[in-house]
């Protein structure tokens, strides 16, 4: 009996994740295009980490072209169009200088953008799944939509936020004495 109920908790887990990751997809949306301040220390903070996490998510595309050929090529390709989407996005964004400090308002029609790519490329894993079930290759529908195009979208996703970050740093006013 107990060796029953870690399926049944598994099985549960996946229905409330399938449940809401509509909501928490509109919920990214939403707060993404909200106004925000542009805490100094975080957006300082936050460029160097993702700097290091572009470093890493490079390299570890380079280990990862040993099983899927492509790999590399799709990130790199997704993270050079994700850093012109940045400059994009910082070009599009609304920023205010106020007493209390600087705030920023990324553009809602981008920020959708991005927040669907996600989607469908969710949408595509469950497609390539319910292909591989029936015993067809899940590959054939569309050559750029295999496995490593997965990558391309993190990449993207990553590039994005690289610019994003170090653009609003570099928009931030100078550190005082």
């Amino acid at each position: 009996m107990p060796l029953l109920i870690v399926p049944v908790v598994i099985l549960v887990l996946l229905v409330l994740w399938l449940l809401l990751l509509p909501l928490s997809l509109w919920q990214r949306y939403r707060l993404g295009k909200a106004r925000r301040k542009a805490w100094p220390w975080a957006v300082r903070l936050n460029s160097w980490v993702l700097l290091f996490s572009a470093g890493l998510f490079a390299a570890s595309m380079a280990l990862t072209e040993l099983w899927w050929p492509g790999a590399l090529g799709y990130a790199l390709a997704g993270m050079g169009a994700g850093l012109l989407t940045g400059v994009v996005g910082l070009w599009l964004s609304r920023f205010e200088r106020t007493p209390q400090g600087m705030y920023y308002t990324p553009n809602p029609w981008l920020v959708l953008t991005l927040m669907l790519l996600v989607a469908a490329r969710i949408a595509m894993e469950f497609v390539e799944m319910w292909r591989y079930w029936q015993g067809r290759d899940a590959l054939s529908l569309l050559p750029v939509l295999d496995h490593a195009s997965l990558f391309a979208v993190a990449g993207l996703l990553l590039g994005y936020y690289l610019s994003y970050t170090w653009g609003l740093r570099r928009r931030l006013p100078p550190r005082g004495p």
